[in-house]
Parts: structure tokens; C-alpha cells; sequence
């Protein structure tokens, strides 16, 4: 893959019962440098769906049995991350904005032309590996948090509520050096090299912490 092209891992899974447009769109993915996976149904790709999957999905909106809408509810209710680019008739457009709505990324009416496709997958792709990040640093976060002793999470609390040393030794009923030892230890266990780094930390994986 190209390294313009997003991520190694990244794929970009189309679902559509239309041979001749899956065909397409793979032959247009892949000599742009992309990775591509073609289902025939929404119930294929239902079937080989993995939570652990990253890219991005174009679905189809008409297919045989499970539309296109459902497995995007379907996909949804297993807490799916991944990305949804429809692929919509003129007739489906209202819906495609409902999906959209409910978070889908976007929609593309048929026919589409081949530079249009691509930006779409770009943005998606590259919305898809930022949002990847914002998770994984969030879980390790959250992790870190996890490894501090109640007191140092207490005078944790209390730096994210913007108290100083000499507030957190009253409110805790300890000495300033006691704090400052608390302190440095909270920074170094949650790996913040700044309070300004330790505060967007906190706040990105408990939002709660700021009220």
C-alpha cells in the first residue's frame, strides 16, 4: 500500500450485490493503492465481521435479504467502529441522511465518479486512524489510572480541580511534601511530562473528572 493510501492495516470492506460495481470498485481501490474486500451480501460481510477490523465500510444501501441500513444497525448495536460510506440510488437519499444522522459518514448517489469515491475514502480513512488513536490513548489512560494508589488518585482529583499544593495538603490533611511526593509520583505513573499533558489526559478518557 501506498503511504499515502492511510495505514497498513486498514482495508476497505465494499458490500454490494451489484457484481460489476463490486469489480469496479476493487480494480479502482487497488490501483490507487488501497486494500480491497468484496462481499456479495450484507450477510457475508455480517459473517466475517471482526471487531478488531479497521478502514472503512461502502455499503450499498438495495441488497437481497439484509439491506444495507440494517447491518449498519446491526453493526451498530455490536458497538462497531467502523467507518460507513453509503452507496445510494436517488430514491434512498432521505434515508442516507437519516443514517448519516445516526453516524454514518457519509453518503455517495449512483453514479458516482471515480475522484469523488476516492475523497470520500480518503477522509474516512484518515478520520478513521485519528479516531483509532484517540481510542488507544484513552485505554492506556485509563489503564494508567487504574495502576494509582487511592491517595494518589485523590491528590490527582484534586490537581485536575486546579488546586494548588498547599490546598490539596489542607484538604487531605497531609504536609506540602507529602503532596509534592504524591505528586511526582501520579506524573511519572500516568507518563505526563507537563500538568497541561496530565490534565487533557484525564480529561480525554473521563470526561466527568473536569465537572
Amino acid at each position: 500500500m501506498s503511504q499515502s493510501s492511510g495505514v497498513p492495516d486498514q482495508n476497505i470492506y465494499i458490500v454490494d450485490d451489484d457484481e460489476a460495481l463490486r469489480d469496479s470498485l476493487v480494480w479502482l481501490l487497488e490501483s490507487s493503492g488501497y486494500r480491497a474486500v468484496a462481499f456479495e451480501s450484507a450477510e457475508q460481510f455480517l459473517a466475517a465481521y471482526q471487531p478488531a477490523m479497521t478502514g472503512c465500510l461502502v455499503l450499498d444501501v438495495r441488497m437481497p435479504g439484509m439491506s444495507g441500513f440494517e447491518l449498519f444497525d446491526e453493526l451498530r448495536r455490536q458497538s462497531s467502529t467502523l467507518p460507513v460510506i453509503f452507496i445510494t440510488g436517488h430514491g434512498d437519499v432521505p434515508m442516507a441522511v437519516s443514517a448519516v444522522k445516526k453516524g454514518a459518514v457519509d453518503f455517495i448517489e449512483k453514479p458516482f465518479g471515480d475522484r469523488d469515491m476516492l475523497g470520500l475514502i480518503e477522509g474516512c480513512l484518515a478520520a478513521e486512524q485519528e479516531s483509532r488513536g484517540k481510542r488507544r490513548l484513552e485505554a492506556e489512560t485509563t489503564r494508567r489510572l487504574g495502576s494509582l494508589t487511592q491517595r494518589e488518585r485523590e491528590v490527582l482529583d484534586l490537581i485536575i480541580a486546579g488546586k494548588l499544593n498547599k490546598q490539596i495538603a489542607d484538604v487531605l490533611g497531609i504536609s506540602i511534601k507529602t503532596v509534592e511526593v504524591h505528586r511526582a509520583r501520579v506524573m511519572e505513573k500516568m507518563g505526563a511530562h507537563s500538568l497541561a499533558k496530565l490534565v487533557r489526559h484525564v480529561i480525554c478518557a473521563e470526561p466527568d473528572t473536569a465537572r
